[in-house]
């Protein structure tokens, strides 16, 4: 029987008459196992399976490493601004964009930039020199929307009043400067009265979400009015004359040329992995309704990167509409636009400029023209 075997073996691996032995490795012949063999159960034996095992666990690992660097890097960046808070001058707008940058640095949250951005750092000086202060109006469908805009626009948030008395970032935003509305009625006039004073007399530029809430990310809600009375107040009833200014930034604020601006804003968060974003995938960034903020976090930090791409849109005088709805419409029509664009992964005009944002120092070619000069 054994020799039997080795009769049957040695047939089959002696050369074919018609076809002479080949020196070449590669020539030689493939031998499938045949079913039920003993080659066939032993490759069985040594294969691995596919298996989600290991990326599960790197992609936990990844999100550990990440919240950990995180906790570490707020504090002490915030930490450090708040010492900022008693130095006069832009430092610590300055810094606010360090802050911002890090956080998408430590989450590989890309940052590209398409347009140009309107105004300066800004400053009490600026705002002496006569530099125009600048509102940016943008569409919100993330929580992510303020490190990215934190970092490419120097300037402050105008938030919900129920965050001030979140834990930690409460905290984190009240040091950041934040101004914080109630959208009442009985506090309409103050909360007026302060962003108008940082305007005006601080020196600050303004970043809001005239939506009043944040989206799924596949629209852009339309824009309140009521966000733009800062830009556009309404007007006075006929035969009344100017009102004496009663402030002093009510005074900087009717100077000839000094209304602000309102440049539109539109983000997009148009890669992930390096594969673009499409209406399956968005829910991993848009953070909206009653969806809470810790499960969001954990899984978006799993990722292994991102990209979002801001688009600055021209700006937009208030001098050249004749209400605050107007502004709105004409606001929320560019910023709509712009980010159904990018939504469909279009590519931009390359005469536009187009570039990417160093997040840890939030610099745009713009500031190193600017500090040249």
């Amino acid at each position: 029987m054994i020799a039997d075997f080795i009769r049957r073996f040695t047939r089959r691996r002696s050369p074919s008459p018609a076809a002479p032995p080949s020196t070449s490795r590669a020539a030689r012949p493939v031998i499938a196992p045949q079913p039920g063999s003993v080659a066939e159960r032993l490759i069985a034996a040594t294969t691995v399976l596919p298996s989600g095992r290991m990326r599960t666990y790197a992609r936990t690992a990844r999100g550990v490493g990440r919240l950990a660097a995180i906790t570490v890097w707020v504090p002490l960046s915030v930490g450090f601004e708040a010492v900022l808070l008693l130095v006069p001058g832009t430092a610590k707008i300055r810094w606010t964009r360090m802050v911002w940058g890090g956080l998408c640095l430590l989450l590989s949250l890309r940052i590209r930039v398409v347009g140009r951005r309107a105004g300066g750092v800004g400053g009490r000086r600026a705002r002496q020199n006569g530099e125009r202060p600048v509102i940016y109006v943008s569409n919100h469908s993330s929580w992510l929307d303020v490190p990215v805009l934190g970092t490419v626009l120097p300037s402050n948030f105008v938030a919900k009043g129920d965050i001030e008395g979140w834990p930690i970032m409460g905290l984190v935003s009240r040091i950041g400067r934040t101004i914080f509305v109630s959208r009442q009625r009985s506090t309409t006039g103050r909360e007026r009265d302060e962003m108008l004073h940082r305007l005006m007399v601080e020196g600050d530029n303004l970043i809001l979400f005239p939506e009043g809430t944040s989206s799924d990310g596949s629209r852009v809600l339309p824009f309140l009015s009521a966000f733009f009375a800062i830009a556009k107040p309404p007007r006075l009833p006929p035969g009344r004359g100017p009102v004496e200014p009663e402030s002093e930034a009510e005074a900087i604020a009717a100077r000839p040329g000094m209304t602000p601006l309102i440049q539109p804003v539109s983000v997009v968060y148009d890669r992930l992995e390096g594969l673009p974003v499409n209406h399956a995938r968005r829910p991993v960034f848009a953070w909206y309704g009653d969806m809470e903020l810790g499960p969001h976090v954990w899984q978006l930090v799993k990722w292994r990167s991102m990209r979002a791409t801001v688009l600055l849109h021209p700006p937009l005088d208030p001098n050249d509409f004749p209400s605050r709805k107007a502004l709105a419409q004409a606001a929320w029509r560019a910023v709509a636009a712009g980010a159904a664009e990018l939504r469909q992964n279009q590519p931009q005009p390359e005469g536009e400029s187009a570039y990417a944002c160093r997040p840890l120092a939030g610099m745009l070619p713009q500031d190193l023209e600017r500090s040249r000069n």
